[in-house]
């Protein structure tokens, strides 16, 4: 048995050192392309300006963009790889592809946790979602090797409450008893890493790995299994992410966030995985877990910095990856898993919405950048490239006022022969080149723009076009995503600048509330867009009088700000979403060929039956069955405790309703075995025109 251990872990050895030289080599040759087109980039640049760089305010621009040249150059050639890597059949050293079907289908299961973290979720929607998995597991006969849990950081006793509730009745529908647990954390500490590791501190012994589910999360049964047997198969990969596919949109905005990413990541996910390989990064969701290195290795400490940069990491995901890499344990990314699903935001409003908290945790890994110890040089690029996701924006604000301030200089003030370092006999005499100016432009553009064509043109050879609904509605889709994405990335540059700030400044901002209609009512779209449409309005007014042609320039930025209300509202209608798809456009796959599971979610959310007359806590205290089940998940509180503080709670509870105590009140009295045995009893006997009288009388009626 040694003797085989040691050839096993020899062979381990082996393929760890040739796919990092494999991965070296594509790394070197995709910042050899990078950082090649950024200078040439920055050569143009230099004589486009009028000074070609000889005042600080030429510098500033060169340096601002670089960087955003040299991260949209990133972006690109990732897409250009994974093109190509498609031609020649798919990447030969992905994970997947070392190891053939028959050897997978031939490998043994091992105890795995499905887990899904929900914080404050739709309860009968996000359970939906888990039943279908459930389902799903079930039929194709592995579900003995699976365990769920339902593992809630919920403070809101209408909530959790009716979450113990859907997880009984789901446990009863399906059999799922020993099978479908649930957990509430009475201590809501570190965010969803900390739930993650209260649940592994408890029952992760009991299992070698976990698949990590979000609410809106969905995975096929034939994924989670070949992701234990690629897990059984490679013993040093500690984490393997999927690519998810984004499901369900129903608003206009929805469905172009939905379609781009099907059509896009296609290529954007096989050249990342290409490129990172044993070192990408882990997204957080829909993704499989080795339990005992994750619990050994990657604990989060609080941050010791200062603001923003102390206290608990809010992001988690991307720095577990990287603890994970430097415990020596592989993190691989692959596309190659299909029916991963999750859902996107259905608003512009809701976005951004999630944008304000997402940068706050991106930005805290600057600090980990700088400061962790030995990170692998690919983590630490993926931490940078997070932080970038939102950077990227103020520096374009950059660079757009710095080119403001470059067009006062050259209109108002008089021409300057000598600035810095230019002195005497060596004057600088300014040069204007529109065309090279035009030329850059056009460059730029088109590393944003190729990508998506490339696509297309994968997806025509690949024979997938017609499941987009063929070719011509397929280029008229792109086209359509393409003008909503040059519309809306001006006012996502101002509300990211914004976050920055405010993240940097440890100050408390909102962009907007969370929408729950999937529709942005006109009010609510004119008072969040309002300051970016008065900033855009007066620039391009200052534009025009400066030069007609800097107004010209400034357009493409300014108007998109100025009709972001009417944007937003637009694009928030599922009227104007179905419409389009029932033209056949911005149609995904998913939506042409039968999935199950999601056909099961989809019936499973459908049927909820009539709206409740009665709210959780309500129901909690009336229905008996559902009392003596959250009696059961209560606890005894200590006598002295009870007869100070919740024998008068009680009481005020049974004389003017719930509604009468603050959530920690009614939180406290939900938790306690006794108080939910009394509040039953004697609401039953209360007086019929009392308020639990009426609302025994409502529930008899239903």
């Amino acid at each position: 048995m040694s003797e085989l251990a040691g050839r096993a872990d020899a062979n381990a050895r082996r393929r760890t050192g040739s796919w990092r030289r494999i991965a070296t080599l594509r790394r070197l040759l995709l910042s050899l392309f990078v950082v090649g087109q950024t200078l040439v980039a920055c050569y143009f640049l230099l004589w486009v300006l009028p000074y070609h760089g000889g005042t600080l305010v030429e510098l500033g621009l060169l340096g601002l963009f670089f960087l955003l040249y040299m991260w949209i150059a990133v972006g690109f050639w990732t897409g250009v790889f994974g093109f190509v890597l498609r031609l020649a059949g798919g990447d030969r050293h992905s994970l997947l592809k070392q190891h053939t079907a028959e050897v997978l289908d031939a490998t043994p299961l091992a105890k795995t946790a499905i887990i899904m973290p929900i914080y404050h979720e739709p309860v009968h929607w996000t359970l939906s979602g888990l039943k279908a998995v459930y389902q799903d597991l079930e039929r194709s006969g592995h579900l003995d090797q699976f365990e769920f849990h339902i593992i809630s950081d919920s403070r809101d006793p209408n909530v959790w409450l009716e979450e113990q509730a859907t997880w009984f009745r789901l446990c009863r529908e399906l059999g799922a008893e020993g099978r479908l647990f649930y957990r509430r954390r009475r201590v809501n500490l570190n965010f969803k890493s900390g739930n993650v590791a209260d649940f592994l501190r408890r029952w992760g012994q009991r299992y070698r790995y976990m698949v990590v589910l979000d609410a809106d999360s969905l995975l096929s049964a034939d994924t989670i299994v070949r992701m234990v047997q690629l897990m059984e198969r490679s013993p040093k990969v500690g984490i393997l992410q999927t690519a998810p596919s984004i499901i369900n949109g129903q608003s206009l905005f929805a469905r172009i966030q939905q379609f781009s990413n099907r059509l896009y990541s296609t290529l954007f996910a096989t050249g990342l995985a290409a490129i990172q390989m044993g070192d990408a990064a882990f997204w957080g969701h829909n993704a499989i877990i080795r339990i005992e290195p994750f619990m050994a290795h990657c604990g989060l400490r609080k941050l010791r910095g200062f603001g923003l940069f102390r206290g608990p990491i809010m992001s988690h995901d991307f720095v577990e990856a990287a603890y994970m890499g430097r415990a020596g344990f592989e993190v691989w990314l692959e596309p190659g898993l299909s029916n991963s699903f999750e859902e996107s935001p259905p608003t512009l409003s809701d976005e951004l919405s999630r944008d304000n908290r997402w940068s706050k945790g991106n930005l805290q890994h600057l600090w980990i950048l700088l400061f962790g110890r030995r990170l692998r040089l690919a983590h630490r690029m993926a931490l940078l490239n997070g932080v970038m996701a939102y950077v990227a924006s103020p520096l374009w604000l950059g660079f757009l006022i710095l080119t403001t301030v470059e067009a006062v200089q050259m209109t108002v003030a008089s021409i300057d022969y000598f600035p810095e370092g230019h002195q005497g006999l060596f004057p600088l005499w300014p040069e204007w080149r529109p065309e090279w100016a035009l030329g850059l432009a056009l460059s730029t553009l088109s590393l944003l723009f190729i990508p998506k064509f490339l696509a297309v043109l994968d997806a025509v050879i690949h024979g997938t076009a017609s499941q987009f609904g063929g070719v011509f509605r397929l280029f008229v889709s792109v086209l359509t995503e393409i003008v909503v994405s040059v519309l809306l990335a001006p006012v996502r540059m101002m509300a990211h600048s914004r976050y920055v700030l405010g993240a940097l400044l440890n100050l408390s901002l909102t962009w907007a509330g969370q929408n729950r209609t999937q529709e942005t009512g006109w009010r609510e779209a004119f008072l969040t867009h309002l300051p970016g449409m008065l900033v855009a309005a007066g620039w391009s007014a200052f534009a025009w009088s400066i030069n007609p042609m800097f107004f010209l320039w400034s357009l493409p930025v300014a108007v998109p700000l100025i009709i972001a209300a009417p944007t937003s509202v637009f694009l928030s209608r599922v009227r104007c979403g179905q419409l389009l798809r029932n033209w056949g456009l911005l149609v995904i796959p998913e939506e042409q060929v039968s999935v199950q599971v999601l056909d099961d979610a989809r019936f499973a959310r459908g049927n909820c039956g009539s709206e409740p007359v009665l709210t959780a806590v309500e129901e909690a205290v009336v229905r008996p069955s559902l009392n003596r089940l959250h009696q059961a998940l209560a606890r005894n509180v200590r006598l002295a405790r009870r007869e100070k503080l919740l024998v008068p709670l009680v009481e005020h509870c049974l004389t003017n309703g719930p509604g009468s105590l603050s959530r920690s009140e009614l939180s406290q009295l939900f938790r306690d075995r006794q108080s939910l045995a009394e509040l039953h009893h004697r609401a039953w006997e209360s007086a019929p025109d009392s308020y639990w009288g009426r609302r025994i009388a409502t529930f008899g009626q239903h």
